[in-house]
C-alpha cells in the first residue's frame, strides 16, 4: 500500500511515500479497498481525499477532526495548508465554545 487510512471515519488518507501525480492508490478503509486516483503529486506524509469534501467541511484523520477546508477539495486531491484551516490549539475557537 502507497497510503494509509487509520480509521473508517477518516475522510483523508496519507501517503506512506511519494506518489505521482495521475497514479491509481488503493488504500484500505476497514475491511474495504478503495482505489483512488491523486489530481497532484502527493509528497510522503501528506494527505489526499477519500471523497469530496466541502467548504467548510470537516477534515477527519486517526478519527478525529483535524481542521476545516476552506474550498471545496475533490476526491484525489492534496490536503494541506493551502485548504485546510486548523482546528487544533485554537484557544480563540476555545473561548467562543464556552461563551455558548
Amino acid at each position: 500500500m502507497r497510503a494509509i487510512v487509520i480509521s473508517e471515519k477518516d475522510n483523508v488518507a496519507t501517503a506512506l511515500e511519494d506518489i505521482p501525480a495521475g497514479a491509481q492508490v488503493k488504500v484500505r478503509v476497514g475491511a474495504e479497498e478503495r482505489e483512488i486516483r491523486v489530481a497532484t503529486a502527493i509528497q510522503f506524509g501528506h494527505k489526499f481525499a477519500l471523497r469530496p469534501i466541502p467548504k467548510g467541511g470537516e477534515i477527519i484523520k486517526y478519527g478525529e477532526v483535524m481542521g476545516k477546508a476552506t474550498v471545496d477539495i475533490n476526491r484525489g486531491e492534496h490536503v494541506h495548508v493551502h485548504n485546510v484551516e486548523s482546528q487544533r490549539g485554537r484557544g480563540d475557537l476555545m473561548a467562543k465554545e464556552a461563551e455558548r
